[in-house]
């Protein structure tokens, strides 16, 4: 048993000795943030060693700022190690898990490192985390461990591998700081903000085994000051590290971070925990598919009378997983039949798209698209555990059950792999997907007098509020009007709540009385105005879950569109992430604002510059996923030639090269009232 005391004083020892030494290069690539840890605490932006030891001396020579410019040094030198190892975690794999991080499907994060000596006792944990919904980062001995033991690590699974060392520890705590200054408005050097931050929002613990340095084991100790609890199960004693039994260290980390969790457990033989949503299956891994290139599939969620729903029944029509050949293709469909006094038509759509959810749960069944175009798979290994299709069945009716407990009474699942019978059902399905789009298929703006907003993000970005409109969709993506409507229906006091928009104010920018006044309130007073279809005048606000960025260029009088997969430069002379680092946190910044995808092809998108007559550059991905519906849109507007004008990184990352692009193929932008 090692004292915690004996080896602290040793440990910041030797990070003092070691920052001494510190040579060259200090840094990480694909962050705005620089050494986000350090940034936060010092509000220095260091990229070399100079620099390193100018802001561990400002931090006081905090722990946590040694181990950050120690492992960022190793980094610079030597790049990261490989697989399995993630290193230090992209800011756009952090804005992509944002929603995730608010919508309840994360409930809070650990970290485990050091290296156990029970195998079977260390997978049991990170299973365990798992299942309870918590993203879990491993550091150290552990990984081997558990990958000898046929545990799957990486993002997909939320077992995310940061290195073999334990000062690979340290990117836990930098995560943290980045997600306090995406998404918390917590400004660089504002030390005070950043601690109360973590201690109110940050819900993180930590799990530690032997097998740590004892510089390893100072920065980990360092976590101490985020307000993150350090639990060990053995190894260690003394200090303010908490000992715990292997069977409770899970339950105690959760319970000292006020990390409440109901799991129903599912009687089929495969795990199922959110943890698995983001895994794929690859076609060596597979089974047998459903769907795909290869054969009919589709699902459908129906509300039913009640009489003509038997609660939790599975019924398979056609051969079942044992009659199937391994690698085979089958068609399927998938019909989930609801029934509840609450339950409404319109609701149909939007609890369909839970399926999609609901079987990427399972840790071995994996599900893409939607509606006629699905496509299901099931791996090797859970087909020789015993699952077969009647388990997708019960898992489906079991999730829906305990997600939806007030809205309904009884849920039926029939599964169908007959190809004749799927192909006659098929029809059917696409006349009611027909039928549900003309329901909604043009809906403006000025239909309705209630929008909604989305308050989900203030877990992590206080003064954030998303306003959705029939034509504006929430900036992640996630939501549309139709969606938050039926949210707010289904869940009176949650984060969707009506907005009467009151008082025309402004027709261009889009500003109304009521909405300003909702705004006003559910921002805390931070936000006054918010103006709907403008970006110039009191943008809406971001949080930091975006899927692009647009902004202005004076120098072409023009707009650009960035989305956060592209990694590349941008005619501003800023990546994504820097862009992205300058506008979360619920701020104001005008002549910069987060949207959605779905917002580009809206009617009211950014009206107040001009909408998408004024869009000069956007990515060569972006461009190609938006091209034939943008393409339809303009043949709509009677501007079909504006989608070869709007210039890519193909032609144009420079300013200067822009606008001799724009130049020579006469871009409307050029000809307009100036942004400026």
């Amino acid at each position: 048993m090692t004292s915690i005391d004996t080896v602290l004083a040793s440990g910041r020892e030797r990070l003092d000795e070691e920052m001494d030494a510190l040579e060259g290069s200090v840094g990480y690539e694909e962050t705005a943030y620089a050494l986000p840890v350090t940034y936060a605490v010092t509000g220095m932006a260091v990229h070399d060693a100079a620099s390193a030891r100018e802001a561990y001396a400002a931090s006081g020579s905090s722990v946590l700022v040694a181990g950050e410019c120690l492992a960022a040094a190793g980094y610079a030198a030597e790049g990261g190690e490989g697989e399995p190892y993630t290193g230090f975690v992209p800011d756009t794999v952090l804005r992509r898990l944002g929603y995730s991080l608010v919508d309840g499907s994360i409930a809070g994060i650990g970290l485990v490192a050091g290296s156990p000596d029970d195998a079977d006792a260390a997978a049991a944990i990170c299973r365990e985390m798992q299942e309870k919904y918590l993203l879990t980062f491993l550091a150290g001995g552990v990984i081997k461990t558990l990958t000898e033991a046929g545990v799957k690590v990486g993002l997909e699974y939320r077992l995310v591998p940061l290195g073999s060392t334990g000062m690979a520890a340290i990117h836990f705590a930098d995560i943290i700081a980045r997600v306090a200054m995406m998404f918390g408005g917590v400004q660089p050097g504002d030390t005070d903000r950043l601690l109360n931050y973590a201690a109110e929002r940050a819900k993180a613990f930590v799990i530690a085994f032997p097998g740590l340095e004892d510089e390893e084991v100072a920065v980990i100790d360092g976590f101490r000051v985020l307000s993150i609890p350090i639990l060990t199960p053995e190894g260690y004693e003394g200090g303010e590290w908490i000992r715990v039994p292997y069977l409770e260290a899970v339950r105690e980390g959760m319970e000292r971070r006020g990390i409440r969790v109901n799991v129903v457990a599912i009687p089929i033989p495969m795990a199922c925990s959110p943890a698995f949503e983001g895994k794929s299956i690859r076609k060596e891994e597979m089974y047998v598919e459903f769907g795909g290139a290869k054969a009919a599939a589709f699902e459908l969620l129906r509300v039913r009378p009640a009489d003509e729903v038997e609660d939790g029944r599975v019924e398979v029509i056609g051969p079942e997983v044992g009659d199937l050949e391994e690698g085979s293709a089958v068609p399927l469909a998938i019909l989930v039949d609801v029934a509840g006094a609450s339950m409404k038509k319109d609701y149909e759509p939007v609890l369909e798209r839970r399926i999609h959810t609901f079987l990427n749960y399972g840790e071995g069944s994996w599900h893409v698209a939607q509606r006629d175009l699905v496509w299901v798979r099931l791996t090797k290994d859970v087909v020789r555990r015993g699952v077969a299709i009647a388990d997708l069945g019960r898992l489906l009716a079991s999730k829906f059950r305990v997600e939806f407990p007030d809205l309904l009474d009884a849920v039926q699942v029939t599964l169908v792999t007959d190809r004749e019978r799927v192909e006659a059902m098929l029809e059917e399905a696409r006349a009611i997907y027909d039928e549900r789009d003309e329901r909604i298929a043009g809906m403006k703006d000025e239909d309705v007098g209630t929008y909604y907003s989305c308050t989900l993000c203030q877990t992590f970005a206080p003064n954030h509020v998303c306003i959705i409109t029939p034509e504006r969709p929430a900036l992640c993506g996630a939501i549309t009007w139709l969606d938050a409507k039926i949210a707010y229906e289904i869940a009176p006091a949650g984060a969707n709540q009506p907005v009467e928009k009151g008082e025309l104010i402004d027709p261009v920018l889009g500003q109304f009385e009521g909405v300003n006044r909702f705004v006003k309130k559910a921002s805390h007073s931070a936000v006054d105005r918010v103006s709907l279809y403008g970006m110039m005048e009191e943008p809406m606000t971001c949080c930091g879950c975006f899927e692009c960025i647009a902004t202005i260029l004076p120098e072409v009088n023009g707009i650009m569109i960035v989305n956060r997969d592209y990694l590349g430069d941008t005619p501003l002379g800023m990546t994504f992430s820097t862009l992205a680092g300058t506008i979360g946190g619920g701020a104001q910044t005008p002549g910069f604002v987060g949207i959605s995808k779905g917002y580009i092809l809206s009617d009211r998108f950014l009206q107040a510059e001009n909408g998408i007559e004024r869009v000069v550059w956007m990515p060569s991905l972006l461009r190609n996923e938006l091209k034939g519906r943008l393409e339809e849109k303009l043949e709509r507007m009677g501007i079909p030639e504006l989608f070869d004008k709007i210039a890519d990184e193909t032609v144009a990352v420079s300013v200067e090269d822009l606008a001799e692009f724009l130049a020579r193929v006469d871009h409307p932008a050029l000809a307009m009232r100036p942004l400026i």
